[in-house]
């Protein structure tokens, strides 16, 4: 038996609005405004991401405004930063290349790629490439407002009884806003080595507190 942990799957929005590499600049406005969103993917004919285009590739435009006295400002990174702010559709103003996800990752995957990438969101296709959602940081802090008793449940039941084989009373678990407390006492180091490491992979648990007790330490070299 093993834990379950959220997959991208659980979390991701699904009816995503995409954009064309033509789409002009005000149209892509208007789906981020009518839509409510900060961000849409760009995709080709067959449904792959191509690039995405956020609202702050859009605001590079206000860099190529005049200042008061006639001339414009060079945005940052020029050349290619001002590149972007005179494009005039999603082909220009995109940001390439796309960050993907796959729908069965596991959602701490997919948190360790955004912070890799420095993205704030990732594009979730399926085995042929296409566009089947998108996730965002949000998407993913939502394991964290897992109940209480759902993450005591899942490290007794699973953890400690199924993976563990323990019976149910070495080891008490208490868990308060996500952290959880393991105490008790076991036969081995191992084991409430293990225990720690396992609690701390299930869905929505913050950190582990481990004050397990332990006879013979097995670790000793």
């Amino acid at each position: 038996m093993s834990a379950q942990h959220s997959t991208v799957s659980e979390v991701m929005t699904r009816d995503v609005v995409t954009i064309g590499p033509d789409t002009p600049f005000k149209e892509i406005t208007s789906v981020l405004t009518t839509h409510g969103i900060s961000a849409v993917p760009v995709a080709d004919a067959r449904g792959a991401p191509m690039g995405l285009v956020s609202e702050a590739d859009l605001l590079r435009k206000q860099t190529e405004q005049p200042k008061g006295d006639g001339e414009r400002e060079v945005p940052a990174g020029w050349p290619h930063e001002r590149a972007k702010a005179r494009a005039e559709n999603a082909a220009g103003l995109m940001t390439t290349p796309v960050v993907t996800a796959h729908a069965d990752w596991p959602v701490a995957q997919a948190a360790r790629t955004m912070d890799h990438h420095r993205v704030r969101r990732l594009v979730v296709v399926d085995e042929t490439d296409r566009i089947i959602g998108i996730v965002s940081r949000s998407d993913l802090l939502r394991v964290f407002l897992r109940p209480d008793d759902e993450i005591r449940e899942e490290i007794r039941d699973d953890v400690l009884r199924g993976m563990l084989r323990l019976g149910g009373t070495e080891v008490q678990v208490h868990v308060h806003d996500g952290v959880v407390t393991l105490r008790g006492e076991v036969e081995n180091r191992s084991t409430a080595q293990i225990a720690e490491r396992l609690a701390n992979g299930v869905d929505g648990v913050v950190t582990v507190r481990p004050l397990i007790d332990y006879a013979v330490d097995d670790r000793v070299a």
